[in-house]
């Protein structure tokens, strides 16, 4: 007899981001194992319509949002006999005990100013209780494990680890020859504090090679660079390019073709990018925080990164040095080999038969 178990889907009404992925990705993969998942949703406002009817989404309530999640998402539950249900994303139902809990980082806590006070506020309330209330958390590596647990003081035995994946496209994309003409490094990047965007452009500006670009693709505001002196000189010469609204094939193919691909960040709880890099046969160069450390090992070339100059000083070892990239390329496409959202699904899987088996 199949595990029964109800998912909270209300990731089908939000843009996608990383978190929102995780739990995109995750729910494609239970449909095809041997657990019978239930995904219920908000009537209202799904930006994901396709997914939706392939999940065979079940809408209910009113409301949207976190007063759906809050209310009508355990009234319901209950009233079918208080089932498990599984939160993939980073708020569950806190009046809702027979539930397992996904917290992917606590950025919102090492780098507050990202978000807003009405943002801060509501996770500073909310998310003791959705872990104490919960019968398993589950995050994304090892470091957020022990991050999560000594922040809010939680036993890790109550802590699972479900990594992240990557999509089958970015394995082996195909090369667009055109695109092999431009030499340039790549980011993925936002413009959130943790993610080090300024020190990565002064970093760049001191490499002397006028064809060599930065691809920065992500969603920007450049007013938010107004402090980074270098920018307005750096878009004048055209050597740093940002490119937003970037599909899944146009940056598999970008990843591809690039000299390296660049994390600089600060702060992750995994850090997708640059294993979709790494998929795509991309040497990667990453900030050596203990997160990334932890999931990429000695497959790729680590920088400090509150140091320029060590960041420009690896960023030309790149450049000059062909079977340094040749040799990080491999070693890239071993470590991506150890993630796949298929194993990472299989291991939900059976972190819910352990629960529902407790609950017997």
């Amino acid at each position: 007899m199949q595990d029964k178990v109800y998912v909270n889907a209300r990731f089908l009404t939000q843009e996608l981001t990383g978190v929102q992925r995780f739990a995109i990705e995750l729910s494609k993969q239970l449909k095809a194992l041997p657990i019978e998942c239930i995904f219920l949703s908000p009537k209202e406002k799904i930006v994901h319509q396709s997914l939706a009817k392939s999940l065979e989404t079940i809408f209910i309530g009113k409301y949207t949002g976190h007063l759906w999640e809050q209310t009508e998402l355990p009234r319901y539950l209950k009233s079918i006999g208080s089932p498990l249900l599984i939160n993939l994303m980073s708020t569950a139902p806190i009046f809702y005990s027979n539930k397992i809990y996904t917290l992917h980082d606590i950025t919102f806590v090492r780098f507050p100013k990202n978000f807003s006070w009405k943002f801060r506020t509501f996770y500073k309330i909310m998310i003791p209780y959705m872990l104490k209330t919960s019968h398993r958390i589950i995050t994304v590596s090892n470091f957020s494990k022990k991050e999560i647990s000594n922040h809010y003081g939680i036993n890790e035995d109550k802590f699972s680890v479900v990594h992240n994946g990557i999509k089958e496209l970015f394995i082996n994309p195909r090369i667009k020859e055109k695109d092999k003409k431009t030499q340039y490094f790549l980011t993925v990047s936002s413009i959130n504090e943790n993610k080090n965007l300024k020190r990565l452009i002064r970093a760049f500006n001191l490499i002397n090679i006028n064809d060599l670009k930065l691809y920065i693709v992500g969603r920007f505001d450049l007013r938010s660079f107004r402090e980074v002196n270098e920018l307005q000189e750096l878009l004048r010469s055209k050597r740093v390019i940002f490119k937003d609204d970037v599909s899944d094939e146009e940056l598999a193919v970008l990843y591809k073709n690039a000299i390296s691909f660049l994390f600089p960040s600060l702060y992750e709880g995994f850090g997708i990018p640059p294993l979709e890099a790494q998929g795509s046969g991309c040497p990667v160069l990453l900030s050596n925080i203990d997160s990334l450390k932890e999931i990429y090992g000695p497959s790729v070339l680590y920088f400090n990164p509150l140091d320029v100059n060590d960041m420009y000083t690896k960023m030309v070892m790149l450049v000059n040095d062909l079977q340094l990239r040749n040799d990080l390329s491999l070693k890239g496409n071993m470590n991506v080999k150890k993630y796949s959202w298929n194993s990472s699904a299989k291991s939900l899987v059976s972190i819910i038969k352990e629960t529902n088996n407790r609950q017997k």
